[in-house]
């Protein structure tokens, strides 16, 4: 469902000023500035992933809304959850207001809790916005008998892991600070193995952004074979709470807590761990800039969203639309920033998995047919297999690719050629993928 939200509204009315009144002399200003410059998108992760979609959305549309309608490039500069591209923000490109970074949702919070690589704070960012948020969830198989989220404190529910993301932080923190009994099994290439595997009865559950999840687990829950049991944000998500689906803190409670917790900091803890989905995709620009221009820039990042363009752009992609403003996440994280550096040590180790911990072994499944579909210039690949369409996503660094026995880029496959995956199965990153032409 395409939708547009603004959250914080209070907020809206500051942005304009971002704390004092910008009259013409500081409009024309902006506009004199702005007027023939190229502004750079720098996008801290790779191309054509979520990230990158919304940030090539914006450079498409917000020049139109900034004083001065400058133009917009885009330029991707990934690795270790966009701190490179912010490093190279703050601290290498001009702070005149000619780049915007569009950050990995994490990022604040790396730094936040002091880990290695940031030479930057969050919470003197220059925080625009973002064009989305997201709420987690954690849901369970029906045939478990599950009824409620309370039930996790009863009942040793094995829930699938992808890695040190939400599948595997959410069971820990809830082992951790609440007295939930979750086992973990680790070793899935990705989400949608974790809901085969649920499928099948080999998982109970499993936690991820809802995003995901109601795509994923659309037809099962349709079918009530899986149940959300809670959902995992600051602000109730609207279609978790027409399905009922209950909020996080309404089990913060001293029965709830793990042996040796204290009320007060289990609450601090799930509030920094929900900043990063409350973000969604954020925007934001270096320290130092001048005030009118980064007023104009929320500005304009806000009026842009308004924009008829704009939102049939987003449409056409399949993308929502809910605002969260830069001085929301500028607050959030200015807050956060000054919990005492020994409880943000605290909450670092109980990301990590204590209760028991099994191992997947996947088995690489081989299916072969005629190429009928290529998709995103190689990225996704279909065939037809004795009749029914597979998918294989081919990763131009971890798939391994050949055309007629020699090694080729993803690029080489066309269509009607005949393909072998080599993968995990329907929707999954193939390991490798020999064709014939």
């Amino acid at each position: 469902m395409f939708s547009r939200k603004i959250f914080v509204s209070a907020a809206l009315a500051a942005i304009t000023g971002f704390g004092f009144t910008a009259g013409p002399s500081a409009a024309d200003e902006v506009a004199d500035f702005y007027k023939g410059k190229r502004i750079t998108m720098l996008v801290g992760s790779g191309p054509g992933g979520g990230y990158d979609t919304y940030a090539r959305l914006i450079a498409r549309h917000m020049g139109r809304h900034i004083p001065g309608n400058p133009n917009f490039i885009t330029q991707n500069k990934n690795g270790a959850a966009s701190v490179i591209a912010t490093n190279y923000m703050v601290n290498v490109a001009p702070r005149d207001g000619t780049i915007i970074g569009g950050l990995q949702r994490s990022l604040a919070l790396i730094q936040i809790m002091g880990q290695k690589g940031p030479r930057f704070k969050a919470s003197e960012l220059n925080w625009l916005g973002s064009l989305a948020k997201e709420a987690g969830v954690c849901a369970v198989a029906t045939r478990t008998g599950i009824k409620s989220f309370d039930e996790i404190f009863k009942t040793p529910f094995a829930m699938g892991g992808t890695g040190q993301n939400s599948t595997e932080w959410w069971p820990a923190l809830f082992n951790n600070l609440l007295a939930a009994k979750f086992r973990l099994i680790r070793g899935y290439p990705g989400t949608p193995q974790i809901h085969l595997a649920i499928q099948r009865g080999e998982l109970d559950g499993v936690c991820q952004s809802w995003a995901s999840f109601e795509v994923q687990a659309r037809t099962f829950m349709k079918a009530g074979g899986i149940k959300p049991l809670v959902q995992i944000s600051l602000h109730p998500d609207t279609e978790m709470t027409k399905l009922g689906v209950p909020m996080l803190q309404d089990f913060l409670t001293k029965d709830n807590l793990a042996k040796g917790q204290n009320l007060e900091d289990v609450k601090l803890f799930f509030k920094i761990t929900v900043i990063p989905p409350v973000m969604g995709r954020p925007f934001a620009m270096a320290p130092g800039i001048p005030k009118a221009r980064v007023a104009a820039m929320r500005k304009a990042f806000i009026d842009m969203t308004t924009d008829p363009k704009f939102l049939e752009d987003a449409k056409r992609l399949g993308r929502d639309i809910e605002i969260v403003t830069g001085d929301e996440i500028q607050k959030i994280i200015a807050d956060i920033s000054k919990v005492p550096k020994a409880k943000l040590a605290a909450l670092d180790g109980h990301f990590k998995f204590r209760g028991k911990v099994e191992k997947v072994v996947l088995k690489v499944i081989v299916h072969s047919g005629k190429v009928i579909k290529i998709k995103r210039k190689g990225r996704r690949i279909t065939i037809d297999y004795r009749g029914k369409k597979r998918r294989a996503n081919v990763s131009g660094s971890k798939t391994k690719v050949t055309v007629d026995g020699k090694k080729v880029k993803r690029k080489a496959i066309k269509k009607g050629m005949n393909c072998t995956f080599h993968y995990y199965g329907h929707k999954t990153r193939a390991k490798k993928i020999d064709c014939t032409s």
